[in-house]
C-alpha cells in the first residue's frame, strides 16, 4: 500500500462535506446505527464546523452541547452530512458515559479532529 503526502489528506479531508455531529449508544457501523433518540428536550444532532484540513487532520471549531434523555448511555460520537438521514461519514468511540436522568452531553473542540494516518 501506498503512502499519501499531506496535501492529499487534507484533499480528502476537505471533501467530507460533514455538517451534524451524533450522539450513539452502540457501535454506528458503517451506516451510523445506534444513534440516540427521545428526551424533554428532545435529542438531536447538532450543527457543527469542522475547519479546513491542515496537517492531515480537521478540527472541530467549538464545542457541541446535546440533550441526552434518562437511561441513555453515550458510546460513539458520529459524523454527518445532514441533520437527519444524510451521509454517515464515521465516528469516534468515547468512554461510556450513562444517564440516569435527562441531562447534556457536550462535545469539547480541544481534542475533537477527523484525521488519516498511513497506518
Amino acid at each position: 500500500m501506498g503512502t499519501f503526502v499531506e496535501a492529499a489528506k487534507n484533499t480528502m479531508l476537505d471533501a467530507l462535506s460533514i455538517t451534524h455531529i451524533s450522539l450513539h449508544d452502540g457501535a454506528p457501523g458503517t451506516d451510523g446505527s445506534n444513534e440516540l433518540s427521545g428526551g424533554s428536550p428532545a435529542y438531536a444532532r447538532v450543527t457543527a464546523t469542522i475547519n479546513a484540513a491542515a496537517t492531515s487532520s480537521r478540527a472541530l471549531d467549538a464545542d457541541v452541547t446535546f440533550n441526552v434523555a434518562s437511561g441513555d448511555t453515550v458510546m460513539h460520537v458520529g459524523y454527518w452530512s445532514a441533520i437527519t438521514a444524510g451521509t454517515f461519514h464515521g465516528s469516534d468511540p468515547v468512554s461510556n458515559e450513562v444517564y440516569a436522568g435527562q441531562g447534556e452531553y457536550k462535545v469539547l473542540a480541544a481534542g475533537t479532529t477527523l484525521s488519516i494516518s498511513d497506518s
